[in-house]
């Protein structure tokens, strides 16, 4: 093939793959904030009928854990969408038409100061769980002492 059809291709390839990214972080958030409603349903579980055994700590332990992992998985995959849609970028300049830089251009003047990437706002989900599960482990510690 020429170079402007094999650049082309390789156009496709690489938006399918940033594509995949984004997918996979959707899939990923969305197993983390099962897990992490469900551990929130196991704190519910454990306030109502307090023993005094510090095993107990393991359930808001394993919720911070989860909170910790899930926001870096999706700080990673933010890193790896922003290298790629620079790539991205950076092809468009040698074809006809620039989608992507149109696209950012046109978010960036329309949207003003409340644009924000998805991910961004995707980030308070952990946090909020990660607090959560840091108040509850907390409270099971001080419960636990007195």
């Amino acid at each position: 093939g020429s170079l402007a059809s094999d650049m082309l291709e390789q156009y496709k390839i690489y938006v399918q793959s940033a594509e995949n990214v984004s997918s996979r972080r959707v899939s990923t958030s969305r197993y983390l904030l099962t897990l992490s409603a469900a551990l929130m349903a196991v704190h519910g579980i454990q306030l109502s009928g307090l023993n005094h055994d510090y095993w107990i700590l393991t359930v808001p332990v394993a919720g911070l854990a989860v909170s910790v992992l899930w926001y870096n998985l999706i700080q990673s995959h933010r890193d790896m969408n922003t290298i790629k849609f620079k790539i991205i970028l950076e092809l468009e300049q040698h074809l006809p038409v620039a989608l992507y830089t149109r696209e950012w251009d046109m978010a960036k003047r329309e949207g003003g100061t409340s644009y924000k990437e998805a991910t961004r706002i995707e980030q308070f989900l952990p946090i909020l769980f990660g607090c959560l599960h840091g108040l509850t482990f907390v409270l099971m510690s001080v419960d636990m002492i007195s």
